[in-house]
């Protein structure tokens, strides 16, 4: 396998790029298994970046002992000199450069290949003119030698890129997780009737399939015998189990109810429902803009000024001086070799590994460093509505009794009764409600109708709508009227054939949503709402919480083209959702933010995922992303001050005045440069993370 360059190993949690059969970030092979997988498999990477740190470290200890700066520094003067030392110094240095700088110059081959200049070509000008001239001096050029500078720079550069990768290293794994929802067989009606359970991919279309209570569909087809409900939150997104029935279509991946129905196969495949939301994740993490990290932002142009700047101390010095070649090529080196401060390989590392440690500490896991970065700058935040803003079941939310022999109480309490020998998620939020019932009899449920039976001798029927149409019950009511506009589901208890109460129920939103909205309204970010859910209800979650907008009835494979469009209006969207229906948009999303709550796929698709089910925790992401940043900016001014000071002198502007940077010079100022790092780096605070 190749050892690919860790920084560009971060980048895969970024996207996924493919061509002529290469990862064109890496440039590592792909397998099939990758891309069903829609991943790279890089299991060493983590342990090879370590191992290079560690034999690189070893070599360094005799280099800087071998190094004549170094022993002039420390005041050994010539003392340590020996025959042969500088052969020996460079032998080993060149171990350092070839093994521990090999990631560096992957990384920088893919960094030309793909035009974007960033920190491996900064490291790669520095350690390689360091190496450069240094060999050249050991063999006969006049100067001094640099080995202690690049075995030092490669040493933390390394151990810089390790820290990273071990604080935010997880590939995406969204496709594989979708692979999962999908059960491994199938229970198949042969000719002869009998029935045999066989793996999906012996399957074909207009095949039967008999699917039992509480299984998931393993299919797209449409029902041919039998009715149930069926869960298809976490596939579409609405809230309330669906009633199906003969004709009715099925989807692969939803959760059947208490019905056990036969199914005729109508898609399989690629053209399957799963596989084209699978497609739309696949699409949705290649496209998603490329965003550059602020260290890379700033090795661009670091790169630009060490070649520029070495050049032109080139020219300058032969021009117009007549210190010979030599001496102005030392000047040039000296120049390339201070543009690339150490500070510069931990000002970020060391900040993502503090901020991700933080984080994980607060339920905030970190999986895209980029991604996380850009976040400060979000300026519209999009949510699911299921499981996201609200809960994600059902709860009582009003109680109307229609007779005054019966109390709210009482409506609520026979409705529990019957309800809690039912297993439909409906039944479950009434049952739910009340901390006792009453006896029943002769229980009996009316399939996509409702419930019926006998308590304290009545005769007693909890009903839907339609239902109370077909025994020619009118009801007019103003309540009922509002509840029904709102979109919440309405369940009718007759008691001896009268209409004695109504009970509504709706997904319950979850305390924190409202806080958290006001929280993002606070700091001038719009808040939108996605949901596959139905017009009414969207209305209602919308004016309760105090959304800006909201789009309802909006289908998976219409959500990621739906943040598309409001990235089009030139907005940075956050993305906050936790089902299958989410994936292609948290994908999407300048930053998927997955409720930890959710199904595996979300999670996977997301760059952040949020442990608790709190929308308040993606306030605390956007803040600390702010602070993040905060001190990555201070640290690389820390970084950048070196170089504003170390770089001009370096390149000989005070030689008039018989002021130069010595090596000796540039060791100090970079020992302090990479102090104040480190330590600023530990300051970094996240805000008290609110109770749930």
């Amino acid at each position: 396998m190749d050892h690919h360059d860790s920084n560009h190993q971060m980048k895969h949690t970024d996207e996924s790029h493919e061509k002529n059969g290469e990862c064109v970030v890496c440039g590592g092979k792909l397998t099939e298994e990758h891309r069903m997988k829609g991943e790279h498999v890089h299991s060493g990477m983590i342990d090879d970046l370590k191992k290079r740190f560690l034999i690189s470290l070893l070599i360094t200890i005799p280099i800087l002992i071998l190094s004549p700066t170094i022993q002039g520094l420390v005041g050994l003067g010539n003392s340590f000199r020996f025959t042969g030392d500088l052969y020996l110094l460079f032998a080993l240095s060149s171990i350092v450069y070839f093994y521990g700088g090999y990631p560096f110059f992957k990384g920088f081959f893919n960094e030309i290949k793909l035009r974007t200049p960033g920190m491996d070509m900064l490291i790669s000008v520095a350690i390689t003119s360091a190496y450069l001239y240094s060999s050249a001096v050991v063999f006969g050029l006049m100067g001094e030698v640099f080995f202690w500078e690049l075995a030092t720079l490669i040493d933390i550069m390394l151990i810089g890129h390790w820290l990273e990768m071990k604080s935010v290293m997880g590939a995406s794994r969204a496709l594989e997780e979708l692979v999962k929802l999908m059960p491994s067989n199938a229970h198949k009606i042969m000719f002869d009737k009998s029935i045999i359970d066989v793996p999906l991919d012996e399957l074909s279309v207009e095949d039967h399939v008999v699917i039992k209570p509480g299984e998931k569909v393993p299919v797209d087809g449409e029902i041919i015998r039998g009715n149930t409900s069926i869960d298809e939150s976490m596939i579409t997104g609405e809230s309330e189990p669906v009633f199906k029935e003969i004709g009715a279509e099925v989807i692969g991946g939803s959760i059947n109810g208490d019905g056990s129905i036969t199914v005729e196969i109508k898609k399989t495949g690629k053209d399957s429902f799963l596989s084209k939301v699978i497609t739309l994740v696949e699409e949705a993490q290649a496209n998603k803009s490329k965003t550059q990290n602020l260290a890379d932002s700033f090795a661009t142009w670091l790169t630009i000024i060490a070649l520029s700047g070495g050049f032109i101390t080139l020219l300058v010095w032969l021009a117009v001086t007549n210190l010979g070649f030599e001496f102005a090529l030392e000047r040039a080196v000296t120049v390339m070799v201070i543009a690339c401060p150490h500070a510069l390989g931990l000002a970020v590392p060391l900040v993502v590994a503090v901020s991700t440690s933080l984080s994980a500490r607060n339920g905030l896991l970190i999986r895209n460093r980029a991604s996380f970065e850009r976040s400060r700058d979000v300026n519209a935040i999009i949510f699911d509505k299921t499981g996201t803003l609200t809960q994600g079941k059902f709860g009582v939310t009003d109680i109307i009794p229609l007779s005054s022999e019966y109390n709210e109480n009482d409506v609520l309490k026979y409705a529990a009764s019957l309800e809690s020998y039912s297993e439909h998620p409906i039944a479950k939020g009434v049952v739910n409600s009340v901390k006792e019932t009453f006896d029943v009899k002769d229980f009996k449920s009316i399939p996509g109708k409702g419930i019926q039976g006998k308590i304290n001798t009545k005769n007693v029927e909890v009903v839907s709508p339609r239902y109370l149409k077909e025994l020619n019950l009118d009801i007019s009511n103003e309540k009922v009227d509002k509840l029904l506009s709102e979109g919440k589901t309405i369940v009718f208890v007759i008691i001896e054939a009268e209409l004695k109460g109504v009970i509504a129920l709706a997904d319950i939103i979850r305390e924190e949503s409202r806080e958290a909205i006001k929280e993002f309204r606070d700091m001038g970010i719009q808040c939108m709402m996605i949901t596959g859910d139905r017009k009414e209800v969207a209305e209602w979650v919308s004016k309760e919480i105090g959304l800006d907008k909201y789009y309802a009835g909006v289908l998976p494979q219409e959500k990621a083209g739906k943040v598309r469009e409001i990235q089009s209006e030139g907005l940075i969207v956050a993305m906050t959702g936790d089902g299958i229906n989410d994936a292609p948009a948290l994908a999407q999303a300048d930053i998927g933010i997955a409720i930890g709550a959710g199904t595996d796929v979300a999670i996977e698709a997301g760059d952040v995922v949020l442990v608790r089910s709190n929308p308040l925790d993606a306030v605390y992401i956007i803040k600390l992303s702010k602070s993040t940043y905060k001190k990555m900016v201070q640290n690389l001014a820390w970084g950048a001050g070196y170089n504003i000071f170390a770089i001009p002198i370096a390149a000989g502007v005070l030689y008039s005045f018989g002021i130069l940077l010595t090596p000796a010079a540039g060791v100090i100022l970079m020992s302090l440069s990479t102090i104040i790092v480190a330590f600023n780096s530990r300051t970094l605070k996240i805000e008290k993370i609110a109770k749930t």
